[in-house]
């Protein structure tokens, strides 16, 4: 019961942290694997205290695997457009750069690490209930 009480203050602030690391990625040390991480932990951690019955329903498989694949194919559309748009000197139209040092600045880099944050949170919680439970 305490660890419940505990979890509920936590979970909240690692997942701030978590997705600060994740939209700070490209300004500071972070990005989109060290806050996907973070993430993936706090998703641990939840499914620790409250058991695999209450995280099933707040965390449903299919929403997991929606959210993965689709940040999977839209990480191939965007990066595989950066590289057709910036390697062959195309005037197509791209993502403003903006001013360094703001977070919308860096072109792709904000996206691109956002969908990383997503891939690897939802792969990190999976590898472990795998390898605990046997069973995602």
């Amino acid at each position: 019961m305490i660890l419940q009480v505990v979890s509920k203050i936590m979970i909240p602030f690692i997942q701030v942290f978590g997705i600060y690391v994740v939209l700070f990625g490209h300004l500071s040390p972070g990005g989109g694997f060290a806050g996907g991480t973070i993430l993936g932990v706090s998703l641990i951690f939840y499914r620790m205290v409250y058991g695999k019955a209450e995280t099933r329903l707040k965390f449903p498989f299919e929403l997991m695997m929606k959210m993965m694949c689709g940040a999977l194919i839209l990480y191939g559309v965007l990066k595989g457009y950066s590289f057709l748009t910036g390697g062959n000197h195309s005037y197509l139209p791209q993502l403003p750069l903006g001013t360094p040092g703001n977070i919308l600045s860096g072109g792709y880099l904000l996206p691109l690490n956002v969908l990383v944050g997503i891939t690897v949170t939802v792969t990190i919680y999976f590898l472990f209930t795998l390898f605990y439970e046997g069973e995602i």
